[in-house]
């Protein structure tokens, strides 16, 4: 029988602790996934780029966004949870948004304190002007997939994020005694 690796391209286990070729196939699937970041990263680079903004900005504007469809009303409030921020970087933001004609506010209807803020008609067009090629490249590669490869994709990505999620230290940074004790913990923290 040929040897099946003798044609096959270069193995690279750069960046991963497996050395071993029966583990070939998952460092192949961890290398795709790390090219399928840095891609992300880099489209997100272009998109603030483009659109003069940052990644709060652009995650303030998409949030807006997807509540304004779905007819939700959006306080200052709602906002600072939503991206995680104080609501002093709330208030800097927003006015940040205001004065780039991306973002207004609105009396509440039932607080006179507060604010409901919308994205505006233009930031609308522009988020779609500059997204919606990739998203439309990005849902034909999804639908392209038949039942059984969506729910084999959808499977692995789930278990994916849970396995990265999993906080393997204490509050004082050091690791557990399960994860310190294992063979690859020593290994593994130089993966990255």
């Amino acid at each position: 029988m040929p040897d099946q690796h003798a044609t096959a391209a270069p193995f690279d286990a750069s960046g991963y602790w497996y050395t071993s070729s029966t583990e070939e196939r998952g460092v192949t699937v961890l290398n795709t996934l790390r090219a399928y970041r840095a891609a992300e990263v880099a489209m997100r680079a272009r998109t603030r780029k483009s659109m003069k903004m940052n990644d709060t900005d652009l995650a303030a504007l998409r949030f807006l966004l997807r509540a304004q469809r779905r007819g939700e009303p959006v306080s200052a409030k709602e906002l600072a949870a939503q991206l995680k921020i104080t609501s002093a970087s709330t208030s800097v933001l927003i006015n940040r948004l205001v004065t780039s004609g991306h973002m207004l506010r609105h009396p509440h209807p039932s607080d006179k304190r507060g604010v409901l803020l919308t994205a505006t008609g233009e930031s609308n067009s522009e988020v779609r002007d500059t997204m919606a090629a990739m998203h439309a490249r990005m849902i034909s590669t999804a639908e392209s997939l038949d039942a059984d490869q969506a729910a084999v994709v959808v499977g692995f990505l789930q278990r994916m994020t849970a396995a990265i999620e999993i906080d393997d230290h204490h509050v004082d940074d050091e690791p557990t005694s399960a994860v310190a004790d294992s063979p690859s913990a020593s290994a593994s923290a130089s993966a990255s």
